[in-house]
C-alpha cells in the first residue's frame, strides 16, 4: 500500500461515514443544533466543502469552483444563523462535495510522492505543514465533523446507522 492509497483510504472512509450519517436526514434535519451554540449540520457540511476547496487551493492544487457565494455563506460569522434561506438544500451539499471531492481526489492522484514533503502555505503549518499532511486532514476532517452529527440524529430519533 502507497501513501496515496493510505490517503484516499481515509478520504473514502470519510465519505462513507459522512453518507451513512447525513443519508436518511432532510433539509429541515440539516439545520437542527445538538444542543445549544453548536454548529448545525448544514453549515458543517458547507464549513468541510469550503475548508476542502481552500485548503487545497492554498497548496497549489487546481479545485473545483464553489458555487457563487458559497464560501462566504458558511463563516465562522455565519454558524450562528437558524435561517435555512441562508444555507443550501441537502441535495446541493452533497452535489458540491462529490464535485470537491473529484478534485482532490485528481489532485492527489496527480501528486508527485515526492512533493508530499514539501511545505504548505504558513496559514495552514499549524494543522497541515506538508503537502501529504494537507492531503490526509481532508478524509480526518470530514470523519470529525460526521461524528458530531450523531447527536443530531439521536435528538432526531434516527436509527444507528454504523
Amino acid at each position: 500500500m502507497t501513501s496515496k492509497d493510505v490517503i484516499k483510504n481515509t478520504i473514502d472512509m470519510g465519505n462513507e461515514i459522512l453518507n451513512a450519517y447525513i443519508g436518511d436526514m432532510t433539509d429541515a434535519d440539516l439545520m437542527v443544533r445538538s444542543v445549544e451554540g453548536t454548529n448545525h449540520i448544514a453549515w458543517q457540511m458547507g464549513h468541510l466543502i469550503s475548508s476542502e476547496h481552500q485548503m487545497l487551493s492554498d497548496a497549489g492544487f487546481q479545485m473545483p469552483a464553489l458555487p457563487d457565494g458559497f464560501a462566504e455563506m458558511h463563516t465562522k460569522e455565519t454558524a450562528t444563523s437558524d435561517d435555512a434561506a441562508k444555507f443550501f438544500a441537502k441535495a446541493q451539499y452533497m452535489d458540491a462535495l462529490a464535485e470537491q471531492r473529484k478534485g482532490t481526489v485528481a489532485a492527489l492522484a496527480a501528486v508527485a510522492d515526492a512533493d508530499f514533503d514539501k511545505p504548505t502555505p504558513e496559514s495552514m503549518q499549524a494543522y497541515a505543514p506538508t503537502v501529504g499532511a494537507a492531503f490526509n486532514i481532508i478524509g480526518l476532517h470530514t470523519m470529525m465533523h460526521a461524528a458530531q452529527f450523531v447527536s443530531v440524529r439521536r435528538k432526531l430519533g434516527k436509527p444507528i446507522v454504523i
